[in-house]
């Protein structure tokens, strides 16, 4: 008998009905068993946070020292630009938005002292990191950069072990987990009274985001349309098929047969669309940075945390550097974005636990707004290397 598999995004779904459903009836007792979980679950989180970000982001930048030539150096800055545009079209368009539609609630604010209004755990592990995120940061660009002007391998090897041995932990461990995680969150909420203003932010930054997402895409082709003097709609419209693809496959590494196919129907030349696609799948994240800046602004707004450009432009540039070294598997980019959360802004992992939700609940659509617009970055790349050829 096949087995049913069953997605990520359906198990959070799951998970948060679950915890809303529940915590109508289940004993506080029992509750305290699924919180005492989340507890020891943070806290390996918080542990495991510098280790991510020192295995995915080290031999992230010094991979893209290999071979650096022009064509290297333009395709991650148009990458790197591209991203960096998204959080911050992101942080005015919400910064317009959210104040409207997302007021202060002071049931979420409760969320900053959780242990004055929520159940607490029976016991709790402490699992201190071996080092703060920020140390964790500069040592992995630090040695990133190290590696990438290097000849030796000894050293670059043995961070893409550990690379391997980091991947690992987040798809063996901590994403089956995270279901339960988010369940014990809601169950939490809900029996606290908490979880009707949650749910409606949700839904509200869902909508938001998606209109967002769409109009990012308009303005990616729109520039490729105007570089490469093409009609954009008509180059967004041949993008599609790879959109689709990737709002199944939940992934951009899977989707690159299909974004090749139809960069090359776009018209860029098949030698450079081999070169761009690829390496776009992995350090082209506009959608997953969009996504994560609203979700995190949104979250401040009804915490009642002030919202501020200094604060938001420090951590979308370090989120775009940051998103090139996101494993690709479903919720990876989230799961590499913890350690800014929480430096930079101060999210506990209550907090860090509802961004993982809400992100998980639109990876696809983050999935598929950046493969479409790895398309648009192979027009602009092909224009600068050269006249492609005909359509």
């Amino acid at each position: 008998m096949k087995k049913l598999k069953v997605s990520l995004l359906a198990k959070v779904v799951i998970a948060i009905a679950a915890g809303v459903v529940f915590g109508q009836f289940l004993p506080g007792g029992i509750a305290r068993i699924f919180v005492t979980f989340n507890s020891l679950f943070g806290n390996f989180l918080s542990f495991s946070i510098p280790l991510i970000i020192l295995g995915l982001v080290t031999p992230a930048i010094g991979d893209l020292g290999k071979g650096a030539g022009k064509l290297l150096a333009i395709t991650a800055l148009i990458a790197y630009g591209s991203t960096i545009f998204s959080g911050f079209f992101t942080y005015f368009s919400s910064s317009a938005i959210f104040p409207h539609i997302l007021p202060v609630n002071a049931e979420l604010t409760a969320m900053e002292n959780p242990e004055d209004f929520m159940l607490q755990p029976y016991f709790t592990v402490a699992m201190p990191p071996l080092m703060d995120v920020m140390t964790a940061l500069l040592l992995s660009f630090t040695i990133g950069l190290g590696l990438s002007y290097i000849n030796g391998t000894t050293l670059r090897d043995a961070f893409a072990d550990f690379q391997k041995i980091i991947i690992k932990l987040i798809e063996v461990v901590i994403i089956p987990l995270l279901p339960i995680h988010i369940f014990g969150i809601f169950l939490n909420m809900t029996v606290s009274g908490q979880v009707l203003s949650v749910i409606t932010m949700f839904l509200k930054v869902i909508i938001v985001i998606f209109v967002l997402h769409v109009l990012l895409l308009l303005i990616q082709f729109s520039i490729a349309g105007g570089v490469s003097r093409k009609n954009p709609l008509k180059l967004l419209k041949n993008m599609l098929p790879a959109y689709a693809t990737a709002l199944g496959t939940q992934s951009s590494a899977a989707t690159i047969p299909v974004t090749l196919a139809q960069a090359v129907k776009n018209g860029v030349r098949e030698t450079i669309a081999i070169f761009v696609v690829p390496l776009c799948a992995t350090i082209h994240l506009s959608g997953s940075t969009m996504k994560i800046t609203a979700c995190a602004m949104a979250i401040m707004y009804m915490s009642g945390e002030p919202v501020t450009f200094t604060a938001l432009a420090g951590f979308i540039m370090m989120l775009g550097v940051t998103m090139v070294a996101a494993p690709g598997v479903p919720g990876g980019a989230i799961m590499a974005a913890l350690g800014l959360l929480q430096s930079m802004l101060g999210f506990n992992e209550t907090l860090q636990a509802l961004m993982i939700a809400l992100y998980i609940a639109m990876d696809s659509f983050g999935t598929a707004c950046n493969v479409t617009g790895d398309g648009a970055i192979a027009i602009v790349v092909d224009k600068i290397a050269g006249e492609p050829s005909a359509n």
